[in-house]
């Protein structure tokens, strides 16, 4: 039997300093009180560019140009019911100010403190390319 293949995209949007952003899944949705790099679910027929640009507008209210959008490197993960594919991207410029704006917690951190965070298992691997580029 095959599992369903999820496609997330995510960012991982850099400050000045060199820190990344990460949010904390709100109440209600699974793997609730973990932390992740922004991003969601591609839509059918939508670019993983495209759905990141949508997502980080609504999540965090910033705009993001697709040609600040650089990928990285991307987790392959099986979970019980689906498996997940999700591309990392990174991007360092995009207008506006980052904003909790579905009331979930933000944390701006260091490459090097990320592992202090919980993350779901598919995040966890991304982490060390993070750490490798910045």
């Amino acid at each position: 039997m095959s599992a369903k293949i999820v496609l997330v995209a995510a960012c991982a949007l850099v400050d000045a300093d060199g820190r990344v952003l990460i949010a904390q899944r709100p109440q209600g949705k699974a793997m609730a009180g973990l932390w992740e790099f922004p991003g969601g679910k591609v839509e059918d027929g939508e670019r993983p560019e495209r759905s990141l640009i949508r997502e980080l507008k609504e999540e965090l209210g910033i705009a993001v140009s697709e040609a600040c959008l650089a990928p990285l490197t991307f987790a392959s993960h099986s979970y019980p019911d689906f498996h997940l594919l999700m591309p990392l991207y990174v991007c360092r410029r995009w207008e506006g100010t980052v904003t909790a704006l579905e009331g979930q917690r933000l944390a701006w951190v260091k490459p090097n403190r990320l592992r202090d965070y919980e993350m779901p298992p598919a995040d966890v691997p991304l982490i060390a390319h993070l750490m490798a580029l910045l």
